[in-house]
């Protein structure tokens, strides 16, 4: 039965009818929607319990409206403006028992079809309506809605880097949804609650406020929305507090590096205050100051002369003093030793004499006699051992020294081998005027087998037909260990390098020779005459690796050339023999302190020379090229260069060196730089380890000056290809230590770069190098090669010995010498030699030798080995104005 909605005025009509249908109904039916009600209750109202509420249909499940009302006779429902079928209402009849008055409830469900038969129309409301006798009763309207949360946020919050105390906003719009979701925000996957933490604060717009940021508050923040639905989450939002570094105060200034004179003292601060956190920046500036200073030198006293003596006294003694006065003990310096007062035994007036002469007078005349005695037994002893080192000498005159005799105790000793017809010939020396003299000695590398020197293979000299001789080296062992094996057995030689890359040996008499290190810049001139006549030594040149040796570096000391041994040590030399080395300083000599090292037996290093202040007896002196030092050495040893830098303008001469694999299969790409000091030596090293690991040159070595001004170096790789290639570098650069550099003893500084190209096809690979020190000018180098092609390898070559080793021929050299030795009025001698070679800088070192154009000659030598024009020489001495010149133009045959 379905009813409408009447009139006011039809109303009592209305109620009459609804009566009659009342009674018509069956008693205790269910579906009874109306009752009678006492005749006390037919004038009230009906008034509502319970009205509907708004509801939420979540996926397909309906919801239940339920309505409450008393008086009531009749309750129905009405939905959208229609009303609801009779049999879709639940109706249920109970009294109160406080009034009596009949409670009628009634409930009606409400699916999700019904819904949205509606929706986007109008929204679906459901009204409940209630009668009693006297009229009828309206409830609320509920609304019905289908409840949904969708998926993506309409803004995201977005993650920030923020200083320490800045406010931070993070906005967060959640999903569309009904009913509206609920907001909250997480950091770390913890809920934020803003009323225990005030520095949180969120907005009515959702958005999530940190008042003042602190190093806590870094982590990720996540804004989550939910409702009856569902729940969502948004991406997390990165927020880093960071602190930028601040620099501490500076520590006090350091005590003097020098002892006595001038030196250098420095003060640092450090980036801790704060320390730089989450990316914050470093501090920027210096973090190492340095200043000149000059340390007060210790004065050790000194004593005045004697005071004169006093009179004798009453007591038979006299006195004199002196004071520690000449000068006084100042700064730290020793005070005098020995007495500040004499006392000496007297006689006079005041002092009676005995009769009988002293006891010690006795005494004093018997300790003379004594010590006239002592002082000629070691006369005589004396004598007995000079006739006995003389007589051991004259054996000496015409042995050969090998190094193995040379290396116990560094001396040369006799060998008396048994003499063969024509033994005498071991003493005569070469007819240097006969064209047909010639010297057959080579050197070799330890690598090469050939037999070892020995005294029982026959004489050294053959007699020729002609009655000329030719003198032949001494065959070395088939073992090439057994030379440096004998030498490392020895204290002095156990830091000896036992590859045979690093070492060159051969044996030499008066002709002289040179010994080479392939490739390493590394030569050892031994001039004519040097080594004296009738002898022959076995001599070895070799390269030390710097984890071997350890020099004591202090200040700002730096290691500029490679550390090299030449010997054996006890070799006596006539003449100084040249040691030619690379080195890595700038050509800046008022920048460096540069000092010449040697290790003397016991193993330490001793300053034996200070570039500047050379003196003509030294018995060492330096010449400092632009790339190349050459040592003038009277004895053999260990040497090394070492500079101390004046100021932050000094730097030192680096080489970057790329590498990469040989063969590449896969997408992966690695570039390693190396970065090592100037000279050849460092560089074959690096080739021959990369080439153990399969690795090629990809590029010429690039040059870099590095100053000493305590900043670490950095690299980094730019402008690739971004279609093809791409780097898998976390970090913008990669940052190289300054002491690993400026100390010179670290091996194979190196970075990697690894790269990505995006396909196996991609090979070729243009890109920029940028090298530059912290707050310094950097360098670029540009990059284009093709990984599958390479540079080739430097091969090493052969090293020479004998005169083979000299371009100056001997007979040639020998005139040339007597021709300019004696001082011409014109100045037509070994000065203007000097001059014309541009080697007047060093005049006063040539004129303390006793023949200065053989030393200018050596020098010539040393330095025109692999790049000398003898016929330039020629000129030089034609202009010179001696006719000698013409010389050089004789062949080789007639030489």
């Amino acid at each position: 039965l379905y009813f409408s909605w009447f009139p006011c005025a039809a109303f009592v009509y209305f109620n009459v009818v609804l009566n009659s249908l009342a009674l018509s109904l069956t008693p205790g039916s269910e579906h009874a929607a109306t009752s009678t009600l006492p005749a006390a209750f037919t004038d009230l109202l009906p008034h509502f319990l319970v009205e509907p509420e708004d509801e939420y249909i979540v996926k397909n499940k309906p919801v239940t409206l339920t309505c409450r009302s008393t008086p009531a006779t009749q309750i129905y429902f009405k939905c959208n403006g229609e009303w609801v079928h009779q049999d879709d209402h639940l109706i249920e009849r109970t009294i109160d028992p406080a009034t009596a008055l009949p409670i009628m409830q009634v409930k009606i469900d409400i699916t999700r079809q019904q819904v949205e038969k509606v929706f986007g129309l109008d929204e679906y409301w459901c009204q409940c309506v209630a009668w009693s006798t006297t009229g009828t009763q309206k409830s609320q309207k509920a609304f019905i809605r289908i409840a949904y949360l969708r998926k993506n946020f309409e803004e995201e919050p977005q993650g920030k880097e923020v200083t320490l105390d800045q406010e931070v906003l993070l906005r967060c719009h959640p999903p569309e949804g009904v009913p509206p979701p609920e907001v909250e925000w997480q950091r770390n996957e913890d809920v934020l609650d803003p009323a225990s933490d005030p520095n949180f604060f969120v907005t009515a717009d959702h958005n999530l406020i940190i008042k003042q940021a602190r190093l806590a508050d870094t982590g990720n923040y996540t804004c989550a929305a939910k409702n009856i639905v569902a729940r969502r989450k948004s991406p997390s939002a990165t927020v880093v507090v960071y602190v930028n570094g601040g620099w501490s105060t500076w520590t006090t200034w350091s005590s003097c590096s020098a002892v006595c004179g001038r030196g250098w003292q420095k003060r640092s601060r450090s980036c801790t205050n704060p320390t730089p956190l989450n990316g914050g920046t470093s501090c920027e500036g210096q973090n190492v100051q340095k200043s000149a200073c000059v340390a007060t030198c210790p004065v050790d006293g000194g004593w005045s002369e004697w005071s004169k003596w006093s009179a004798c006294g009453a007591d038979c003694s006299m006195w004199r003093s002196r004071e520690c006065t000449q000068p006084a003990p100042s700064t730290g310096g020793k005070d005098c030793q020995g007495l500040d007062l004499q006392s000496l035994n007297c006689t006079s007036l005041e002092c009676p004499q005995s009769e009988s002469p002293p006891l010690s007078t006795h005494g004093d005349v018997a300790l003379y006699v004594g010590m006239v005695a002592v002082a000629l037994c070691l006369t005589l002893l004396l004598i007995v051992v000079v006739l006995v080192y003389r007589r051991r000498k004259e054996g000496l005159d015409a042995d050969v020294a090998d190094s193995s005799i040379l290396t116990t105790g560094f001396q040369p000793m006799g060998i008396k081998p048994t003499k063969p017809e024509n033994s005498h010939l071991l003493t005569i020396q070469p007819d240097l005027t006969s064209t047909s003299t010639s010297y057959q000695g080579t050197l070799r590398s330890r690598h090469d087998t050939v037999g070892k020197f020995s005294m029982a293979n026959g004489p050294l000299l053959d007699p020729l037909p002609n009655g000329s001789h030719t003198l032949h080296n001494g065959k070395l062992g088939a073992d090439p260990g057994e030379f440096v094996s004998r030498l490392t057995a020895q204290g002095y030689f156990k830091t000896l390098p036992r590859d045979v890359d690093n070492t060159s040996y051969g044996t030499f008499n008066f002709l002289g020779g040179r010994l080479t290190l392939p490739n390493t810049g590394i030569s050892l001139l031994i001039p004519p005459e040097a080594i004296p006549r009738g002898k022959i030594y076995e001599i070895y040149l070799t390269v030390q690796r710097k984890e071997d040796i350890r020099l004591p570096l202090a200040g700002c000391q730096t290691l500029l050339s490679p550390v090299v041994s030449c010997g054996p040590p006890g070799v006596v030399l006539t003449r100084p023999v040249i040691l030619s080395m690379d080195h890595c300083s700038d050509a800046c000599p008022e920048n460096w302190a540069v000092r010449l090292k040697k290790q003397n037996y016991e193993g330490t290093w001793e300053d034996v020379l200070l570039m500047g202040e050379e003196h003509p007896s030294d018995p060492y002196y330096c010449q400092l090229e632009a790339e190349t030092c050459r040592v003038f050495s009277e004895q053999m040893g260990r040497f090394a260069l070492v500079g101390e830098s004046l100021h932050m303008g000094a730097a030192k001469r680096l080489r970057l060196v790329l590498f990469s694999d040989a063969y590449c299969t896969t997408l992966e790409y690695n570039i390693r730089v190396y970065c090592m000091d100037d000279t050849q030596d460092v560089f074959k090293e690096v080739m021959q380890m990369e080439r153990q690991l399969g690795g090629r040159l990809i590029d010429e070595p690039h040059l870099l000056l590095f100053k000493d001004s305590y900043h670490n170096l950095r690299l980094s790789i730019h402008d690739m290809p971004q279609a093809h290639w791409r780097s898998k570098l976390l970090a913008g650069y990669q940052e190289i230590p300054f002491y690993h550099i400026w100390n010179g003893s670290q091996r194979y500084l190196h970075c990697t770069f690894t790269l990505e190209r995006l396909s196996l096809a991609t090979c070729q690979l243009s890109c920029q190098l940028c090298v530059w020190q912290v707050e310094g000018e950097g360098q670029s180098f540009g990059l284009d090669f093709n990984i599958a092609k390479f540079l080739l390898m430097d091969s090493s070559s052969t090293a020479l010995a004998g005169p083979s080793a000299f371009q100056i021929p001997y007979l040639i050299r020998q005139k040339i010498c007597s021709s300019l030795d004696t001082p011409c009025p014109n100045g037509a001698d070994w000065r203007m030699l000097a001059q014309r070679l541009k080697l007047d800088r060093h005049m006063s070192f040539f004129a303390s030798n006793v023949s200065p154009t053989s030393v200018i000659l050596d020098l010539w030598e040393a330095q025109h080995f692999h790049s000398g024009n003898i016929n330039q020489l020629a000129t030089v001495m034609a202009d010179i104005g001696k006719q000698e010149a013409m010389i050089f133009l004789v062949s080789d045959g007639e030489c």
